[in-house]
């Protein structure tokens, strides 16, 4: 019996247009913009979500690499499922689901529900990006495709500005629920309303067969990572036999993964794009690049937070600085990717970033809100000229038939690198804090001198103590902190050497493949 089969009874779609279609389009752009809000609007509302439920912040990370693990393990999914059942229908039930997992999310009494909650969340995000720029190439015709990926552009550069932004806004006025409850009418909302008006201009079906041994391979191995990556710490590593078990079900998983990825007929995940050497090592670029932003992003905060004691309001209003050049910069970059060797363009924008990031390293907690905002400002303009060209190296090489394999591959390794860089620097971040704090003690020969001195002005010995005991703990975070940012300027700096070890690409890509 064949493996797809396809829907005999079809009828191709009556076009949309006026008033409709661009209604359609600001919908479609408005469900992209919520999913991409989601990865960066908790970022700075970490400690205050461990301080409600009475975690450690660490813990309180879990929100975060939840939800990009399980859009990580989603989106693989979307092209078989749009075939499956059609686009229109996965989109609207995905966004719909989107809303009802934020509600969730948003009244979660403990850690163990909203991360449950965040990662139906991430299973119904993972859909929403590639399939509302699928839409949007369907319902609007070429001449107006330009406009139209130009409206999806805007939300997708947008949300992550929005998200610190709107997230430390909400959460000191109104409570952390409150950064999740905001999808909830926006999402249910839309999903409705894109069923309702899209439904003349669902896509054809396939009774495609999916690769469930592929996909539960996937699951196990990605889990398993994942769960190692944060409950490492608190286990005591590879002391325990718990997490020596996960990372053997990972390391297994992972191996059985790409043998059966690379002999199935009809792979969830087709591996083979990686034998053209662009896209390869472009990927290998995509890693660091994510890797080592999500690191200085969610360090970021948590240190502007818990060491220099700003307000989730400031502490998103100062990370959010990085979007304003990046929208600007965004249409030159794209311009430029097509008449110009793009790889140059990568080299400038990631060499920017590791300059910015590296100046960051030698902060101290005597900087004020505008010095560190503008150095994040100025970071802001490097992004652009990362993800453009690097689009154009990377898909330039593929066949046309593998575009959509390509793109989703690239949206797997994106979420991946982030969820793993994210558990992996809390980490790093808290032990070098505990280390730094002992070395300081032990070479600090006249600590005993100040806590007397403190206790002649009026202290007890336990306050005199306690305070040089915060003094040690905010230096050894400086410590720790910038340590983290000069680790994310050294990979930004290889990442930026690496791209020349690839050929130039022949031409510009047609994305109108791309699911």
């Amino acid at each position: 019996m064949s493996a797809t089969t396809a829907d005999t009874t079809y009828k191709e779609p009556v076009p949309l247009t006026g008033l409709t279609l661009w209604l359609c389009g600001i919908l479609l752009a408005m469900a992209n913009f919520v999913a991409i809000l989601d990865v960066s609007i908790a970022n700075v509302s970490v400690p205050n979500i461990a301080g409600a439920l009475g975690v450690s912040t660490s813990q309180g990370t879990w929100v975060i690499t939840s939800y990009a693990v399980a859009e990580a393990i989603a989106v693989p999914l979307t092209g078989w499922l749009a075939s499956r059942f059609g686009t229109v229908r996965v989109f609207s039930v995905s966004l719909i689901g989107f809303g009802i997992a934020s509600f969730l999310c948003g009244i979660s009494p403990s850690l163990e529900i909203l991360v449950m909650a965040r990662i139906l969340q991430g299973f119904c995000g993972g859909p929403l990006m590639p399939l509302s720029q699928t839409l949007l190439l369907t319902i609007f015709p070429k001449k107006l495709q330009p406009a139209a990926m130009g409206i999806w552009a805007i939300t997708t550069l947008v949300a992550p500005v929005a998200g610190p932004m709107l997230g430390g806004t909400l959460c000191d006025n109104f409570g952390w629920g409150s950064i999740f409850l905001v999808n909830v009418p926006v999402a249910i909302g839309a999903g409705f309303l894109v069923w309702r008006v899209l439904f003349s201009q669902e896509t054809r079906t396939t009774k495609a067969r999916v690769d469930t041994v592929g996909l539960g391979l996937l699951i196990l191995w990605v889990g398993a990572l994942q769960l190692m990556l944060d409950l490492g710490k608190e286990n005591e590593w590879f002391a325990s036999p718990f997490i020596i078990t996960l990372g053997l079900i990972a390391l297994l998983g992972f191996i059985s993964f790409l043998i059966w990825e690379l002999t199935d007929a009809n792979p969830i995940v087709d591996l083979r794009v990686f034998r053209h050497r662009n896209f390869a090592i472009g990927m290998v670029c995509m890693a660091l690049m994510i890797g080592s932003f999500f690191a200085i992003n969610v360090i970021g905060p948590l240190w502007l937070q818990n060491n220099l004691g700003w307000t989730a309001s400031w502490a998103g209003n100062a990370t959010g600085m990085i979007g304003i050049l990046a929208i600007f910069a965004a249409p030159i970059a794209a311009q430029l990717a097509v008449r110009v060797d793009p790889r140059r363009l990568i080299f400038l924008g990631v060499g920017w970033l590791a300059l910015i990031t590296f100046i960051r390293g030698l902060s101290t907690m005597e900087m004020s809100f505008g010095q560190i905002a503008f150095l994040i400002f100025l970071s802001g303009v490097g992004m652009p000229f990362f993800f453009m060209p690097l689009l154009q190296i990377t898909m330039s090489a593929v066949k046309p038939e593998e575009t959509a394999n390509a793109a989703g591959l690239q949206n797997f390794i994106r979420t991946m690198s982030g969820a793993v860089a994210t558990s992996f620097v809390t980490t790093i971040w808290e032990n070098n804090a505990t280390k730094n704090h002992e070395g300081i003690v032990d070479s600090l020969k006249g600590i005993q001198a100040f806590i007397d001195s403190l206790m002649q002005g009026g202290m007890s010995r336990e306050a005199a103590i306690a305070t040089a005991d915060r003094l040690v703990s905010a230096q050894a975070l400086m410590i720790s902190t910038n340590g983290v940012f000069m680790g994310a300027a050294v990979l930004f700096l290889i990442c930026a050497l690496l791209v020349w070890t690839v050929p130039r690409p022949k031409g510009p890509v047609d994305m109108s493949n791309v699911h």
